[in-house]
């Protein structure tokens, strides 16, 4: 069984936390399946909200998955979480993609 699978099977189990969910979607999105990553990490960031990384992770599925006013969104909220957890590396990271996101959807419009 491949990491994906026993991650899912971890979940089928009754097993459900921030980490297994961010790891999964993750793992998804490493194999090029962002559907089905998305709720996965909707779900991590939904478990635990001061979860960075998640933030993160989601708000890049969201911009491959073409989601990009979604995207906007997540990564403000993931910004405010990293700056009230004192992660500044995250935040900055996020900021950073939310001009690329802002920069993208000014070039659709």
């Amino acid at each position: 069984m491949g990491m994906i699978e026993n991650l899912q099977a971890m979940l089928d189990s009754g097993q459900d936390n921030a980490l297994l969910r961010f790891t999964l979607g993750s793992q998804l999105l490493k194999a090029g399946d962002v559907g089905q990553a998305l709720p996965h990490l909707a779900a991590a960031v939904a478990q635990d909200a001061g979860y960075s990384a998640a933030w993160k992770l989601y708000g890049k599925a969201l911009v491959e998955a073409g989601e990009l006013a979604q995207a906007r969104v997540v990564y403000r909220q993931g910004i405010e979480a990293a700056e009230r957890k004192g992660d500044i590396q995250a935040a900055r990271e996020m900021k950073v993609f939310l001009k690329r996101t802002d920069k993208a959807l000014n070039a659709a419009d």
